[in-house]
């Protein structure tokens, strides 16, 4: 960080696309669905791996999963899969890789009784942003008795990929809840917003 910098949540370091990432879209909450099932994706992914390595391949999973369409991810063919599975710009994890498409058929479906991801997932706190006073990252949580409720909902939805603590990165990066420190500039940015 440059002295010139603002005060931020130190996870970024000082890697420019994780810098932008937290300054720009960490913790805005999200009201459409495309961008729902987009975090959807990438979150999974995540799983036993950081978000650097998942952000710096966000791109090439844009193009691989049709731009995050999830009628199209659910039609993938065992050809497209397959392609996906040898295609080194992205994480060739055979498992998410058909978790991705099992979830965009489970987005669909909850779409359908729903009225949309977004009406459905905002409902778990009452279409409200919980606003949490984190002072240092050690006391962040990994997952919360939110998290845990979500997690289940989407399992009992059929989605794969989604425990609490994957849920729980999902609800912070979508902005259901603000984790960003109390010290960082978006902090107050977004308690004012939102």
């Amino acid at each position: 960080m440059k002295n010139d910098d603002p005060p931020r949540c130190e996870w970024p370091g000082d890697d420019q696309l994780m810098i932008r990432y937290h300054d720009e879209e960490w913790g805005v909450p999200v009201h459409d669905d495309r961008k729902w099932f987009e975090f959807i994706v990438l979150d999974a992914f995540q799983a036993g791996l950081s978000w650097k390595t998942v952000l710096h391949k966000r791109e090439a999973f844009h193009k691989v999963f049709y731009g995050f369409d999830p009628q199209r991810v659910a039609r993938m063919s065992e050809r497209a899969i397959a392609t996906a599975i040898a295609n080194p710009a992205i994480i060739r994890n055979r498992l998410k890789i058909r978790a991705t498409v099992k979830n965009a058929q489970s987005f669909l479906r909850l779409q359908e009784t729903h009225g949309s991801f977004d009406d459905f997932i905002w409902a778990f706190t009452g279409g409200r942003v919980i606003k949490n006073r984190w002072k240092t990252l050690a006391t962040v949580p990994a997952r919360t008795d939110l998290s845990d409720t979500v997690s289940k909902a989407l399992k009992q939805k059929g989605f794969t990929f989604v425990g609490s603590t994957i849920c729980y990165a999902l609800l912070q990066a979508a902005g259901v809840v603000n984790d960003h420190l109390v010290s960082c500039f978006r902090y107050r940015e977004l308690t004012e917003k939102w």
